[in-house]
């Protein structure tokens, strides 16, 4: 039995190109693997610690600054937070990540998610074996499969907007830093074009459907 993250970052819940596609992937990956562990991340309705000031101060630590035990009560329930969040991703066989593209980025509720995995010594380490990635860093997280399904008003994975995507390159980076190959369902130019926008989500839901199973 595998264990499947589906991760959505956007703050409806329903009837959204990004989500519509998302429901009928995970539909599809339902039938195909019924023994397998779904969990659900609402990330704009679950408890999802920012990196402020109080994380800043335990990055790094110890053995400089205070220890665990003499951070206040909210700076020790943050901590746990993330790392609570850090080990179900590690713990994950699959993750799927469904979001909307605003202003040619992602959610911020994403970007936050995003920082929350990113973990010295949880997802990534130094490489043995010289210098490696960046800075001689290695991802840990090889063997993972994650999809990425993301939704677009304006075409930006190909075309003349393609310098200015920012989201998708962003999480397949992300994931490659991590040592993970990362695939992706685009549901894009549905604002460009309109009259073609249903035409265009049913597409992209067949290739989720197709994808679901093998995945």
């Amino acid at each position: 039995m595998a264990t499947l993250l589906y991760i959505t970052a956007h703050p409806f819940q329903h009837d959204t190109y990004s989500l519509s596609v998302g429901e009928q992937f995970l539909k599809s990956y339902r039938e195909a693997h019924p023994n397998d562990e779904v969990i659900h991340l609402d990330l704009y309705r679950m408890d999802l610690p920012q990196i402020d000031a109080d994380l800043l101060r335990r990055w790094g630590q110890p053995p400089s600054g205070a220890s665990f035990d003499e951070l206040s009560e909210g700076s020790k329930a943050k901590a746990i937070r993330m790392r609570e969040i850090v080990d179900q991703f590690v713990a994950a066989d699959k993750v799927v990540i469904v979001n909307p593209v605003w202003n040619y980025s992602i959610p911020p509720v994403l970007l936050t998610y995003m920082d929350a995995i990113i973990v010295f010594g949880k997802t990534f380490g130094r490489a043995d074996n010289g210098r490696r990635g960046l800075g001689g860093l290695i991802g840990m997280q090889k063997g993972k499969k994650v999809m990425h399904i993301q939704a677009s008003g304006t075409v930006l994975s190909h075309g003349e907007f393609e310098d200015m995507e920012f989201s998708h390159s962003y999480i397949k980076a992300i994931m490659k830093f991590l040592g993970i190959d990362v695939q992706g369902i685009f549901v894009e130019g549905t604002s460009e074009k309109p009259d073609q926008a249903e035409t265009i989500k049913e597409q992209a839901i067949q290739q989720a459907i197709r994808a679901a199973q093998q995945f």
